[in-house]
């Protein structure tokens, strides 16, 4: 049931708004005793999640009884990223998932299925999995807050993704990373009905009709004035809620480039931004829109690690960022990266697959450790002066005789052009 949907390419909803369109719908779902939050963690900052969870707790008060950020595979959050994206929520109230132990096989999507959505592709089942906090809490409602924006393994983002993903475990994590790479990341960004989409649909419906699940998804833009606004929001518990989200989120988020792009330069903000795992957004997002033979500039100058999770970091250091194909081959070969299939799969999508040069200007990783991953490698310095961000705006302009596409934050977006666009 879709209970609250409000958003255009041009709304600007006021914290007001947002307040008073949660607490509408609270009102309407009778009395709720035991509730857990499920927001995105701190790479998230910008969904307006940290918001509405304290509107969450501003509403229900002691019946909010936990706070499970999604962080997947990410490191769990220091206390400033958690004061910050929730101020006034207990720290009391915040729980850790830990996607290696904390979780329950709830059941597999059959082998039939996703030889099916994946056109013949994979032809593995999925096991479904789920933070045990969530599936056994006995709470009478699972809120689930979170931005839909294109994504590179899903398609958009959000909605199940935040719960068979984001409090997913070892399997489902590693397998459904698997699917979207070896079905086709360029196939998939910026289409709501994907295969890896498919087969998490199909888990919830089959495995998780008994949670009382309530999804609010927001989706967020740029005024002209270049701040961040919330252009749409959208609460229900089954799929109208983020089909609707995705169809704003594609008119808000997604960019269109007149000429395919000979030089990117992607800016990393520290705050949010400190391993490749997270950066590599600055080559998923603007892949498709950058020439054969152009450049991309990542300027990362918090970028300290590879991997969010010590194991896959180890795998990214010694397998790099190769071609999808070679990445398959090492699949075949190496018993390690075949346990962890998320980490071949995040190889392969941090690949230019050949077709365009990624120059990586880290802050805190050496010229050594870029250039093993196969990453050529820049000094931060001397690019963060040569292209300075504070008088870089958004989009094309002309710096220094060349013209030049600047991205300030890729997580908002997705940049294509149409020779690359399958439809």
């Amino acid at each position: 049931m879709l209970y609250f949907a409000a958003g255009s390419a041009t709304t600007e909803l006021t914290d007001a708004q947002l307040r008073d369109a949660m607490f509408g719908v609270f009102g309407k779902l009778g009395a709720l005793e035991r509730v857990i939050a499920v927001p995105p963690d701190f790479t998230r900052f910008n969904s307006r999640a940290g918001q509405l969870t304290c509107m969450a707790y501003e509403y229900f008060g002691d019946r909010l009884v936990d706070v499970l950020p999604a962080v997947g595979t990410h490191f769990e959050m220091p206390d400033w990223q958690r004061e910050k994206m929730f101020p006034g929520v207990p720290a009391a109230l915040f729980r850790y998932h830990n996607w290696r132990t904390d979780v329950e096989t709830i059941g597999e999507v059959p082998e039939e299925f996703v030889a099916e959505v994946t056109e013949g592709m994979y032809r593995q089942p999925w096991p479904a999995q789920i933070n045990r906090l969530i599936w056994q809490g006995g709470h009478d409602l699972v809120l689930s807050i979170g931005q839909v924006v294109p994504h590179e393994v899903m398609g958009m983002a959000n909605y199940n993704k935040n719960l068979l993903v984001g409090t997913g475990g070892v399997r489902g994590i590693n397998e459904s990373h698997f699917v979207g790479a070896v079905y086709g990341m360029e196939r998939i960004m910026g289409r709501a009905d994907t295969p890896p989409r498919r087969i998490l649909n199909y888990a919830q419906d089959n495995f998780c009709a008994h949670l009382p699940l309530l999804y609010v998804l927001t989706v967020i833009g740029q005024n002209d004035a270049g701040e961040l606004v919330v252009r749409g929001l959208y609460i229900g518990d089954d799929v109208e809620c983020f089909e609707q989200a995705s169809r704003l989120s594609l008119e808000v988020n997604f960019e269109m480039v007149p000429q395919p792009l000979r030089k990117v330069v992607v800016y990393l903000d520290p705050e949010e931004f400190h391993s490749t795992w997270l950066g590599n957004k600055a080559i998923y997002r603007t892949r498709m829109a950058i020439a054969d033979g152009g450049e991309l500039i990542i300027l990362g100058p918090a970028v300290r690690t590879f991997g969010e999770d010590k194991q896959i970091d180890l795998l990214i250091r010694k397998y790099g960022y190769r071609t999808t194909a070679e990445i398959l081959q090492f699949v075949e070969q190496n018993d390690d990266l075949r346990a962890n299939l998320s980490a071949a799969a995040h190889l392969s999508h941090g690949s230019s697959e050949g077709r365009f040069k990624i120059t990586y200007c880290p802050g805190e990783l050496t010229r050594e450790e870029i250039e093993g991953v196969g990453y050529e490698y820049g000094n931060l310095d001397e690019m963060a002066s040569l292209y300075d961000i504070d008088s870089l705006k958004d989009g094309m302009q002309t710096l220094h005789g060349e013209e030049v596409f600047f991205v300030r934050n890729p997580a908002l977006g997705l940049w294509a052009h149409r020779s690359r666009m399958a439809d």
